[in-house]
């Protein structure tokens, strides 16, 4: 199946990842051979959504890793 970014980034709110923790909790939420889109790409996998989330600024980094940018404009307006 495939899932869309947002529910990557709803799933991480108010949470601290790492790029290990964060895809353990991706297949344990989506499973293994989840892919993801987002908005302007698709059919990526949970290392390719990562990458790509951290290149859009939706990812902050915190102590022990990084959580979703809660900042105005750090996440979609959408």
């Amino acid at each position: 199946m495939e899932y869309h970014a947002h529910e990557v980034l709803g799933m991480m709110l108010g949470q601290t990842f790492t790029d290990a923790s964060l895809i353990s909790a991706m297949h344990n939420t989506f499973g293994n051979d989840a892919k993801y889109y987002s908005c302007s790409q698709n059919d990526m996998t949970a290392e390719q959504l990562i990458a790509f989330l951290k290149s859009k600024g939706k990812l902050v980094e915190v102590d022990g890793g990084y959580t979703v940018n809660t900042a105005p404009g750090g996440s979609c307006g959408h």
